[in-house]
């Protein structure tokens, strides 16, 4: 095999079940990545050559070259047309047949060493022979393929050289890919002809055949015809004897269902017009099964059929409130609904997004919602929904076609009006298929859904009188103007007392009754109680908090079994749980037992809730290199380097030398590295952190904050309070420094998290260090603080002029 170095390489795209011949223009539909890489390095050279050649196995996405055939033609692009479905169409032009002789990946696709064919001439009596039987041949072969043009007709009838007539033929025969690969290969020209005199031949043979057989067909539906008459004169004689086997009798009674129901006449003219073609049509034909459908979706929906509604404010929130603790704003707005359309009587279904980590009880507040206004309960889960159709629905063209799930889903509850819950909506993708959510801007828009369009009934259809209700873990994966369409209710994450007593007085009761216990079984103390939420579960809602219990009335049930006592009494203490539930699963961070130089208390949030984060900040000498560790995100980063940019600006003021950092290397660490941790509110604790460590200051171990830092050393505000705070309260926290801008959202937090607590609220970290660092302001901002070497280094700004000096020219 010679050299592939040495020889000129070509783009190569293999084909499946596709032969190219040279002289012969090819369009082909490219799809495969490597192809369309091959198709752009052949435009880049100089006359756009490439390289095609047929793949052995069409269902191989990268075929090797074993796989590939050793024949395939040298081609030139002519034209290349980008589709809206990522697929290109390119217009290949035929040169030459080639054979390669060497394959080698290149920068962007696979190319090709190749060299040209050798033909041999045949005798040339035997040549002039086989192209007048050629032409015969074809002539024949263009009356009964009518698909060939006449244009295309003459040019190959006009071709007298053997090798072109040949190629020209190929193209146009419906014959296997492996026998065009066949007469690719073969290097004499009186051969290949010969094989395409063959191929004509069959190819002439099978059309009679099928002309036989189609004839054979017309026969026979002309006299299904004459049988489909015959019997709708049957039909006519049983309908003037009066007998009961009347066919048309079931259409008659579809009719009259219809002009029966109560549904809007725009509705009922459609029907009654498919009922119309279903009188013309026998109950055999292939549509007959369709339009009978389509008219039974009409008979079955609740065009105008509400449920009655008796409105009750007091029973409404005896339900809510029974069925879910806290949760004050949802149950408001809803009571609220309730009371406007109790004055009102008309108004318009609203669009409620309940917004919460998993576990807070969104889909089991839609349906105590459900049963406090008295309306059918209907969820819909959206989760990994990315077909459009599946909310519009399928034209009815296609088979099998069907209405949305919304139309589906109505005429299961036999009512106009029940209560919709689209569950995960924030779930939902989009692709080739259409793009669901924009699909809900209809659904959503109570100025718009009393029209609402599915494509299988092709009528509008009102969904105003539907209570929407919809559910997300988070709004940044919903589109805006989807979003717009909805009143947006956050459900946020349960404090510790909520848990407490949502576990007493819902958790428990309907895990013993799950479990076949008895209420005196099983005697949980509180502290075992908040030793469970807090050591063995972490997260927002009560999810886990109750799989925890039910594992504590799964020991329970087999104590009670084994001990053959079903009236005894399973005391679960702190003591006891390890023994049931086995060793502690998490762990709070709790605080310093005394001040720690660099190390400070942020304060976190999360879906789980919150959390106590230690920045720990250490210095090392060095040359002024910055070090983040512990997964912190990219918003985390950039507030430590805003953090590092105010000491840095600060410096003066904190009696530092403004070069210091050229002296160290500092290293900012936030612990339980494996732990991804972002957000911005972090920034006046990275600032207090790295300050402490550059002054030798320790921070007080009592002391928790959060707030974000901008580059002049404002304390721009933060979210999740509620949770910092309780997190702060837990780990033993004595002073909350936060944003003033926060102060408003003290209001939202209860007392009970708010006690013991010292808040001081700022406006600059000015005010955080003489607060946070176990030092006098005097001793911060002069620099008298401590004495280590380091520190003294750090200050040592005119003893090092000349290094400075020397560093700045280098």
């Amino acid at each position: 095999m010679p050299d592939i170095a040495s020889t000129s390489l070509v783009p190569v795209m293999p084909l499946r079940e596709v032969v190219m011949f040279p002289r012969s223009i090819m369009p082909l539909f490219v799809g495969r990545e490597a192809s369309m890489k091959a198709i752009e390095a052949a435009q880049a050279c100089a006359g756009k050559q490439i390289y095609l050649v047929t793949q052995k196995e069409p269902e191989l996405e990268k075929p090797s070259p074993e796989q590939l055939f050793p024949v395939g033609v040298i081609c030139r692009v002519l034209q290349v047309l980008r589709l809206p479905d990522g697929t290109i169409k390119v217009l290949f032009e035929g040169v030459r047949r080639a054979r390669w002789t060497a394959l080698e990946d290149g920068p962007t696709c696979l190319m090709a060493a190749v060299e040209d064919m050798p033909q041999h001439e045949g005798r040339p009596e035997e040549r002039s022979a086989l192209v007048r039987a050629v032409h015969e041949a074809l002539e024949e072969y263009g009356k009964i393929n009518k698909k060939i043009s006449q244009d295309a007709m003459l040019s190959m009838q006009a071709l007298e050289d053997p090798g072109a007539l040949a190629d020209a033929v190929l193209p146009h025969l419906k014959v296997d890919y492996v026998k065009k690969q066949q007469a690719l290969e073969m290097g004499d020209v009186s051969e290949r002809l010969e094989l395409v005199f063959e191929l004509l031949q069959s190819e002439v043979s099978l059309a009679s055949v099928e002309k036989r057989i189609k004839t054979r067909v017309r026969q026979q539906m002309e006299r299904n015809q004459r049988e489909y008459y015959l019997t709708e004169q049957i039909k006519a004689i049983n309908k003037e004897m009066g007998r009961d086997d009347d066919p048309q009798a079931e259409v008659d009674e579809l009719e009259q269902k219809l002009r029966a129901l109560n549904m809007p006449e725009e509705a009922r003219e459609k029907a009654l017009a498919e009922v119309k073609k279903l009188r013309t049509m026998p109950p055999s034909a292939a549509e007959y099964t369709v339009v009978r459908n389509y008219v039974d979706w009409f008979l079955d929906l609740p065009w105008n059929e509400l449920k009655e509604i008796d409105i009750n404010i007091e029973t409404a929130r005896q339900v809510l409130d029974g069925d879910h603790y806290g949760l004050e704003k949802p149950k408001e707005r809803i009571l609220e609904y309730l009371a406007v359309q109790k004055l009102s009587k008309g108004l318009k279904g609203p669009i409620l997004c309940f917004v919460g980590p998993p576990g807070v009880g969104k889909t089991s507040l839609a349906k105590s919602v459900a049963r406090a206004t008295g309306r059918d309960f209907v969820r819909l889960s959206l989760g990994g929904v990315r077909d459009e159709a599946e909310i519009r629905g399928h034209r009815r063209t296609y088979v099998g076609a069907l209405p949305g799930k919304i139309i589906q889903s109505l005429k299961r509850v036999k009512y106009n009006n029940p209560l919709f819950c689209l569950d995960e909506i924030d779930k939902m993708t989009a692709d080739y298929r259409g793009d669901p959510a924009a699909a809900l801007l209809e659904v959503l828009d109570p100025e718009q859904n009393d029209t609402f369009m599915d494509h299988y009934l092709d009528i509008e259809y009102d969904l105003s009188k539907i209570f929407f209700i919809t559910t997300a873990n988070s709004l940044h994966s919903i589109p805006m103007p989807l979003l717009d369409r909805m009143e947006i209710i956050e459900l946020n994450s349960y404090l510790e007392t909520e848990k407490r007593h949502i576990a007493r007085n819902f958790l428990l009761p309907r895990q013993i009754e799950a479990h076949g216990l008895k209420p005196e079984n099983i005697r949980l103390s509180e502290n075992a109680l908040l030793d469970i939420i807090r050591s063995y579960t972490r997260e927002a809602g009560v999810r886990n908090l109750e799989r925890e219990i039910g594992a504590l009335c799964r020991k329970t049930a087999i104590k009670l079994v084994e001990d053959e006592d079903l009236d005894k009494c399973i005391n679960v203490t702190c003591q006891s749980l390890p023994s049931m539930l086995g060793i502690k699963k998490y762990r709070h961070e709790e605080r310093e037992s005394e001040p720690q130089v660099g190390v400070c208390a942020g304060m976190a949030y999360n879906q789980r809730g919150g959390e106590i984060l230690l920045v720990e900040t250490s210095l090392m000498s060095g040359s002024g290199h910055v070090v983040t560790t512990g997964q912190l995100g990219e918003v985390m980063t950039e507030s430590a380097k805003a953090a590092l940019s105010y000491v840095r600006s600060r410096a003066d003021v904190l009696g530092l030398d403004p070069r210091f950092y050229r002296k160290v290397d500092i290293h900012v660490h936030v612990p339980s590295g494996a732990t991804p941790k972002d957000g911005p509110s972090a920034g006046i604790t990275l600032a207090t952190s790295i300050t402490s460590a550059l002054l030798g200051i320790p921070v007080r171990n009592d002391v928790a904050m959060t707030g974000e830092i901008s580059l002049r050393g404002r304390v721009l505000p933060i979210g999740g309070l509620r949770e910092k705070l309780l997190a702060a309260r837990r780990s033993g926290m004595k002073r909350i420094i936060m944003p003033h801008d926060n102060e408003k959202d003290l209001k939202e937090v209860p007392d009970e998290v708010l006690r013991d607590l010292e808040i001081i609220f700022v406006d600059h970290v000015d005010e955080v260090l003489p607060l946070a660092l176990d030092a006098t302001p005097e001793e911060i901002f002069s620099g008298r603080a401590t004495a280590t070497p380091l520190y003294l280094a750090l200050r040592a700004g005119k003893s090092d002029k000349g290094e400075d000096s020397n560093h700045q020219n280098q």
